[in-house]
């Protein structure tokens, strides 16, 4: 009883402390320029407070165009937990282990490839431990030549001709951060199941009961957000016929999702760390987010003996996800945008400091 009582209690705060941190939000969007901004705060069984505010696009102010909560939001480099988390499960049907190696599935690519690369594993691809090259910018795409086929093939193409190259030297950072390794990755669940990754993701996704889209939420749908970034000095909305494509590196950060579908998937994560299994084993969660020091398997961490924390960014310069997880006070956070400016990034993360105000010391 004295449980229940406090829940209550609990559950009154925080909704007081939530309509006041949604017009703190609101003005924080106005004042930080961005169009829609969604946020939400869970435990490892309880959606706390969700939120999404705003309009699709800058320039277009209309009922219609005004945020939904079904409205999807791009992840970016997000989308490598939701990679990691599909490599996970094919771990646990044995079909692939985290110490794989690459060539033990493709021996037939060996004989051109770097001799860098012999070695490296399926856990060291997904933790940036490969020293793959980061084609993290758009100048590094346009040096590569045209790959032909669908998503799957070309993707392939690239794996083949990046493994060819230089490899980034060896340095004694604890990793070294690429979208291609994700793409390494991905080749290697593709063979181990004989699925693209893409029939992968809608398996899991599937048996979660969880909706997504790849690619940008307005590319099949207009009345979804558009992203917005500066173009020759102006804010402009990416429409959806931008040639602006992430085809080579989709495992790495493709995949657009509603804050509710998104939040669950999360909460599946924190509810793992706090040591309930679910469609992954608890250990297996622990894995995901702690198997690498600074870094595992599409999570960032802090993993001291007071102090466990895992985040992870996701930006591919239109849209601007932020995901953190407190696994010890039990509690994650998520703000998600369709803008990622400077001035944008300064207001997400000034909702966010409010947010954990709100979660951890709620009032009336």
């Amino acid at each position: 009883m004295k449980l229940l009582c406090f829940a209550l209690l609990f559950f009154l705060a925080l909704s007081g402390s939530a309509q006041q941190l949604a017009k703190s939000a609101d003005s924080i969007r106005v004042a930080s320029g961005i169009p829609e901004l969604g946020y939400a705060v869970l435990s490892s069984d309880s959606i706390l407070l969700k939120n999404v505010i705003g309009y699709h696009r800058f320039d277009r102010k209309t009922p219609a165009d005004r945020a939904k909560a079904t409205d999807l939001f791009h992840l970016g480099s997000n989308t490598k937990a939701i990679t990691g988390f599909v490599a996970a499960y094919l771990v646990e049907q044995v079909k692939i282990s985290w110490g794989t190696k690459f060539f033990a599935l493709f021996p037939e690519l060996r004989k051109e490839a770097n001799p860098a690369f012999y070695d490296i594993t399926l856990s060291e691809l997904l933790g940036h431990r490969a020293w793959i090259k980061p084609y993290v910018s758009g100048e590094e795409f346009q040096l590569l030549p045209k790959f032909s086929g669908n998503k799957s093939e070309q993707r392939k193409a690239f794996v083949t001709y990046l493994l060819k190259n230089d490899a980034l030297a060896r340095n004694d950072q604890p990793y070294n951060y690429s979208n291609a390794g994700y793409s390494v990755a991905a080749l290697m669940l593709e063979k181990a199941s004989g699925k693209t990754w893409e029939q992968l993701v809608a398996e899991v996704f599937g048996k979660l009961g969880l909706s997504y889209r790849m690619g940008w939420p307005n590319a099949v749908d207009s009345g979804q957000p558009w992203g917005h970034w500066i173009e020759n000095g102006k804010l402009t909305a990416l429409a959806p016929t931008s040639d602006y494509k992430l085809n080579f590196i989709e495992p790495a950060g493709d995949v657009s999702m509603s804050m509710g579908n998104y939040a669950k998937f999360i909460q599946l994560n924190l509810a793992g760390l706090r040591g309930k299994s679910n469609l992954l084993k608890a250990d297996t969660y622990t894995y995901l987010h702690y198997g690498h020091d600074k870094y595992a398997i599409g999570w960032l961490n802090q993993n001291g003996t007071d102090k466990q924390l895992s985040e992870h960014a996701g930006s591919a310069g239109t849209f601007y996800c932020y995901t953190l997880i407190n696994k010890e006070k039990n509690l994650a956070y998520i703000v998600m945008a369709n803008i990622a400016t400077e001035k944008a990034l300064k207001g997400i993360f000034q909702l966010l400091e409010k947010m954990i105000k709100t979660a951890e010391n709620p009032r009336p």
